[in-house]
């Protein structure tokens, strides 16, 4: 059985710059130049810098810096608009913060991919820019341009915008033409605005997941307060447009309907609340389910599986989008929902189906996630790398105590403690579900300390691997804390301790 399965790349960031300043053409002319220059050799980034320059006859005052400044620049843009002008004005400051070694920090060049939406929620056509006491022309000879790129060079500077009609909303840093961290000045009605309109996926997505952090790290406060949750009406609206905008690519939709994970709103929090995020989390993908059930059974309904498995991007994408819209519904617990989930992983085609179906069913706790879970394993026991997916799945599941299941997995016939990937899988993945794992009466750091001593005495390197699960233990209440910190000191009392485990608790015990 087939399963989708998409290579990552880092780092790609500095170079995709070289392409959003040349354009496709010239940055493919700077390629053919390095090539030409340099195939077979060994070269630095100054040569491959080099050949785009001079390819493109282009100015690239002090790009260089990407190279040897540590760092992400924060970017921040405030806006503007003279009705009687018709100037729309982008100021721009930045600073990259200190680093170790580089107290003092130099500008940064920064390309901005910029657009710009009217009330109609359609781009304003660029006509030109005033900067640096030039008026540039940006309109093309034939046709309009809706997007282009401010070239943010110094500490703080302007941009003003000619011939805009009506005060607009900025579609800043389209395509993440930057690696940077930008702060603007957009309202949270704009950012609902470039959610439900703009043209640009990236922003589009971007948007959705500031406005759910928002709205999660508020409503995160609403349940510390015992007051009522309530969804706000907008974010529906605004991810109904998404999944009902038929063109859209669908694997764009899938990434937009998700929601920020609960780690990630945690870590934006002063004092991490696992319960509390856990429950808004929840209170989302059950209210977004119920508000938008019907448009996710049509997109399951749509997004059926062909006979045949194919791997392309097309069908990637549908499996991707279907697979979303049954995790959404499958939070609803609704009879309906658990046999059409059934149905879709007993007539599933290929394995990223079949268990995309299968993770939903874990959601559902009942003899059916029971039934699923053992015809899985039935199936593929064989499989040893499909068995650590299903010790994964089960082990990342938010059912309520789930580390009583973790514990009685550790005696099951695929399991073993001498098997690094196992580990990883089982006790890896059960660390990785915070509201099991930062359990508020620590039965999960419990289980964590005595694995990583069972551990320690059959591979200290993967034991060290596991107690970093406490590093970041201050993080939270002080109640966590006490109880995280007691697994840590019963951990470095142990007899025969390895070293591999001492460094890293010592240091975890340390940490300020």
């Amino acid at each position: 059985m087939a399963s989708d399965y998409i290579p990552t790349y880092q780092g790609a960031e500095v170079v995709r710059m070289y392409k959003t300043l040349l354009g496709s053409k010239g940055f493919r002319k700077g390629m053919d130049l390095y090539f030409k220059r340099h195939d077979g050799q060994a070269v630095t980034c100054e040569d491959f810098f080099a050949a785009m320059r001079d390819a493109n006859d282009a100015d690239f005052a002090n790009f260089l810096l990407w190279y040897s400044q540590a760092g992400t620049p924060r970017v921040k843009v405030t806006s503007s608009y003279n009705a009687e002008t018709r100037a729309y004005s982008l100021k721009f400051s930045q600073e990259v913060p200190p680093t170790p070694g580089q107290p003092v920090k130099e500008p940064m060049f920064i390309p901005v991919s910029v657009g710009l939406l009217a009330s109609s929620g359609k781009d304003l056509p660029l006509s030109s820019v005033y900067h640096d006491g030039t008026l540039q022309s940006i309109a093309g000879n034939t046709h309009p341009v809706y997007t282009t790129v401010l070239r943010v060079t110094k500490k703080e500077e302007e941009f003003v915008f000619s011939d805009i009609p009506e005060r607009p909303i900025p579609s800043l840093l389209r395509g993440f033409s930057a690696p940077i961290r930008l702060e603007s000045d957009l309202s949270d009605s704009d950012l609902f605005f470039l959610l439900a309109h703009d043209s640009d996926e990236f922003n589009r997505w971007e948007a959705g997941q500031l406005l759910a952090r928002k709205l999660m790290l508020s409503l995160v406060a609403d349940f510390q307060q015992n007051k009522p949750l309530v969804l706000n009406p907008k974010f529906v609206h605004g991810l109904r447009s998404i999944l009902c905008d038929s063109s859209l690519d669908k694997e764009f939709i899938a990434k937009a309907i998700t929601l920020p994970g609960e780690g990630e709103i945690m870590d934006l929090m002063e004092v991490a609340d696992p319960d509390a995020v856990h429950a808004v989390r929840s209170f989302l993908r059950k209210q977004l389910a119920s508000e938008l059930k019907a448009e996710f059974l049509t997109t399951i309904e749509k997004n059926k599986s062909s006979e045949e498995y194919v791997f392309n991007h097309a069908n990637m994408a549908r499996r991707a989008l279907k697979n979303i819209a049954l995790a959404y519904l499958a939070s609803l617990g609704e009879p309906e929902i658990t046999e059409l989930a059934l149905h879709e992983y007993r007539t599933a085609t290929n394995m990223t189906e079949q268990f995309a179906a299968l993770a939903a069913l874990d959601q559902i706790p009942g003899k059916t996630r029971e039934d699923a879970l053992d015809d899985f394993y039935s199936k593929w026991q064989h499989d040893y790398l499909v068995v650590n997916k299903w010790f994964a799945l089960q082990a990342v599941s938010d059912v309520p105590g789930n580390v009583e299941n973790v514990r009685k997995l550790l005696n099951h016939p695929a399991f073993d403690l001498r098997n690094p990937n196992k580990v990883y899988s089982l006790i890896g993945g059960f660390c990785g579900s915070p509201v099991n794992f930062h359990a508020k009466d620590g039965s999960g750091y419990k289980f964590l300390g005595e694995i990583v001593v069972q551990l320690d005495k059959l591979n200290p390197q993967v034991a060290s691997r596991m107690v970093s699960a406490f590093s970041r233990w201050r993080r939270f209440d002080e109640s966590r804390q006490k109880l995280a910190k007691a697994q840590l000191e019963m951990i470095m009392s142990t007899n025969g301790l390895s070293e591999n485990v001492f460094e890293i608790a010592s240091k975890s015990l340390a940490a300020a």
